[in-house]
């Protein structure tokens, strides 16, 4: 059985949705799956599992949220190396940079991006909400 990890931050409700989507998915597919925030996460806790979904909106210029989730994620960077991960948020505005971005990050740490990362515009409708359950299956 596959151990993952849901981290996520979220602002107004949107990402949290969708990581539960997320979980529900790799539930599904026969995972044993730990929710976290983006406060709870740390490089001490990569190791623990098979693989991880990360997600995080946009905010600001198209960045991650830098108070909590870039903090964590900076630190946790150097430990993705070869590991299964795959990453989710929403959006308000932009053309999804942001996502490029994070998952040029993932790739320049030797993370092994194992699905299309998934985004939603502002609430995820229920096509963001499917896109995340196969997400969470595709991880396990």
């Amino acid at each position: 059985m596959s151990n993952l990890a849901v981290v996520y931050w979220s602002g107004t409700g949107n990402t949290e949705a969708m990581a539960k989507a997320v979980e529900e998915g790799a539930k599904a597919a026969g995972a044993a799956v730990t929710l976290f925030t983006a406060s709870d996460f740390s490089k001490a806790k990569v190791s623990e599992f098979d693989g991880i979904a990360f997600g995080c909106p946009a905010m600001g210029a198209e960045v991650l949220e830098e108070s909590e989730f870039d903090p964590m994620f900076t630190d946790v960077e150097g430990a993705l190396s070869g590991k299964k991960i795959a990453l989710f948020g929403s959006y308000g505005w932009g053309d999804g940079q942001w996502m490029r971005d994070w998952e040029d990050r993932c790739k320049a740490a030797g993370a092994n991006l194992v699905t299309e990362s998934v985004t939603a515009n502002n609430e995820p409708d229920d096509d963001a909400i499917a896109m995340c359950k196969a997400l969470g299956k595709a991880l396990v």
